[in-house]
């Protein structure tokens, strides 16, 4: 991918739309400014929130690049004032507040974390979002632990799968939902127990599994459509944590007293909201808790498929489609 001095490639979206509004575009390399810095970007994680930032219905804040993209992995190539924990030509990943999908990218240090030993560019671009989020909603407001038991919705996607394998590295019960045969043996080959929800009412297996006690805390994609069925499938003292809304923010019929009579804890959070504060604890977090398991091998992200950053369009598509397992990630040469 060619740029001339100063100048880069990035992903921009013309207008809210389908995946084709995803253009490549020549802009001015940005310079860091104090506690931030550049990173010359060499794979950039495709999430679905850049989906729905590209549809024009994912608010972002004022001071924020419109530039999709919120994690990417690549090499230090300068420094802002005050930065003393990374250093010029230092492999790293980070979650991005935004800019993710270009040759270069500013990140706060405070969001930046070593790329793992041995691994990829390309695995590291696939572990700022998912582990963050992960982190902050599974662990940290579910407060899961070992000898819990959790339910993962899309225990295929990029955050599914992340989350299965720390559960099974944790030692935490893990079930998954899934809509096909083919996901669900991928959730069961991660240690986890599937379930295919076009051929399964999830909230009827869960209690059957777990003789009617039901799961301690449910990690939810969907939103409203599954709000009375994860209801039914918490257990006492259970914490459902919904962390998207792919179907649908509105949820109608609410049985307040099946809440009330099991102490059900219901939450949520988005990461593009918290502060960059609230962030680099969880970065703190993850490079003491996650980062000894990831440098020992023992887990490694799911890669479903690559693209050039310019065929940024063909990843969403993929996406969209709902065909992945793990991990899209764009590639910059």
């Amino acid at each position: 991918m060619l740029h001339t001095a100063n100048k880069m490639t990035v992903i921009e979206i013309s207008e809210p739309g389908g995946p084709e509004v995803l253009t490549p575009v020549q802009t001015t390399i940005p310079v860091p400014k104090a506690g931030e810095i550049l990173v010359r970007v060499k794979a950039a994680g495709v999430n679905r929130p850049d989906v729905i930032q590209r549809q024009g219905h994912y608010p972002m804040p004022d001071d924020v690049t419109p530039i999709p993209g919120l994690e990417v992995a690549g090499t230090v190539s300068s420094i802002g004032e005050g930065v003393t924990g990374v250093k010029i030509g230092d492999r790293v990943c980070a979650l991005t507040n935004g800019g993710g999908y270009g040759e270069y990218c500013i990140v706060p240090e405070s969001q930046t974390l070593p790329v793992p030993d041995s691994m990829s560019m390309i695995a590291a671009a696939a572990l700022p979002e998912t582990l963050f989020t992960v982190w902050a909603n599974l662990f940290k407001i579910g407060g899961a632990t070992q000898g819990q038991s959790v339910l993962i919705h899309g225990g295929t996607s990029g955050i599914g799968t992340t989350a299965l394998m720390l559960c099974r590295e944790i030692g935490i019960e893990a079930y998954a939902t899934a809509g096909s045969d083919d996901k669900c043996d991928v959730i069961a080959e991660l240690g986890a127990t599937p379930v295919n929800y076009r051929t399964t009412d999830f909230s009827d297996f869960i209690l059957k599994q777990t003789d009617g006690r039901g799961v301690d805390i449910i990690l939810d994609i969907m939103g409203a459509s599954y709000f009375s069925r994860n209801m039914r499938s918490l257990g006492m003292d259970g914490r459902l944590v919904i962390i998207g809304f792919l179907g649908g923010a509105f949820a109608e019929q609410v049985d307040l007293q099946e809440l009330a009579l099991k102490r059900a804890v219901v939450t949520g959070s988005t990461m593009r909201a918290r502060t960059s504060v609230e962030k680099a604890e969880i970065a703190n977090d993850l490079l003491k808790n996650i980062w000894p398991i990831l440098n020992a091998g023992r887990c490694h992200p799911i890669i479903h498929s690559t693209f050039p950053l310019r065929e940024a369009a063909r990843a969403h598509a993929l996406m969209e489609s709902g065909k992945h397992v793990g991990k899209i990630v764009l590639t910059v040469n």
